[in-house]
């Protein structure tokens, strides 16, 4: 199957058909989520907490999502893939951030960037990312980055009047030619409002089903990362505790001697090579 374009995914905005998006951070994880059919992947900044142990996403470096990404694209050739800009790539100044979405595309093989925000900067920034040539998917409401000004992890747009801004932001980053919007966080009456007046591809996570498509952090889905579990998140496995039995059995097999068997999980050696080989060893020391 050709991998997705944008234009495939506006298409299927206007059929009515949901696109399905998560997020991968490593090879193996990808070539199973393109495998099963995924629309998008998101090789998000979160990667800081899921795989490199940060309490937060800001530790993360472009060096870190560029390796990621990389990574991602190796299992993923034929898969529409989104890198995430980390924390200060794109904050100062419209030619660094140009200039750090340039190198998602040049060095790691991704399709488009997602910047978290709005507002006058963050309309700036995606403006001249647009126009230097590469995608750009906004990302409001619930924003990692900006949780100091949020005052932690919380949903966002609860009242009325924060819905509307909620609404105008994403607005603007459509105007400053984003090619689709994530909304992360919010209840689903604003999720819907948002998607009703967008003209782009509007994905949510924890934004209701009203939005175009949906995304999730795929070790949230599967039970890997256990330290929280945020209220929008279906698990539909738990590789976790699976994980963890297998070690537990491994370690006990190892220390009562069950681990190895050799007639089963070890190499073997022709009659005559083992003759000769005791020979051999009487002359060591």
């Amino acid at each position: 199957m050709a991998k997705k374009s944008i234009l495939d995914f506006q298409s299927m905005v206007e059929k009515g058909d949901k696109i399905v998006f998560l997020t991968a951070y490593d090879y193996l994880t990808a070539k199973m989520q393109e495998k099963a059919g995924v629309d998008m992947i998101l090789v998000g900044d979160s990667l800081g907490m899921v795989t490199l142990g940060y309490d937060t996403t800001f530790p993360v470096t472009m060096e870190d999502m560029i390796r990621h990404t990389q990574a991602v694209r190796r299992g993923a050739p034929g898969t529409f893939i989104i890198g995430d800009m980390p924390y200060m790539s794109y904050q100062v100044s419209d030619e660094e951030a140009i200039a750090n979405a340039g190198r998602f595309i040049k060095e790691a093989g991704a399709d488009c960037v997602k910047l978290e925000g709005a507002g006058p900067r963050i309309a700036s920034r995606v403006q001249a990312i647009n126009e230097a040539g590469v995608l750009v998917m906004g990302h409001i409401g619930l924003t990692p980055q900006f949780m100091g000004q949020l005052g932690g992890y919380k949903a966002q747009g609860r009242t009325a009047q924060a819905a509307v801004s909620l609404i105008k932001q994403a607005k603007i980053l459509e105007e400053a030619g984003a090619c689709s919007i994530l909304v992360e966080g919010v209840p689903a009456a604003v999720g819907k409002a948002i998607t009703e007046r967008a003209n782009i591809p509007v994905l949510g996570i924890g934004a209701g089903s009203y939005t175009h498509g949906q995304l999730v952090i795929y070790a949230d889905m599967v039970g890997l990362y256990d330290n929280f579990t945020p209220k929008f998140v279906k698990k539909y496995c738990n590789i976790g505790e699976t994980l963890v039995n297998a070690f537990s059995v491994y370690a006990k097999e190892v220390k009562e001697g069950q681990f190895p068997v050799d007639a089963e999980h070890a190499y073997k050696m022709k009659d005559e090579e083992v003759a000769q080989l005791t020979s051999l060893l009487k002359n060591i020391k």
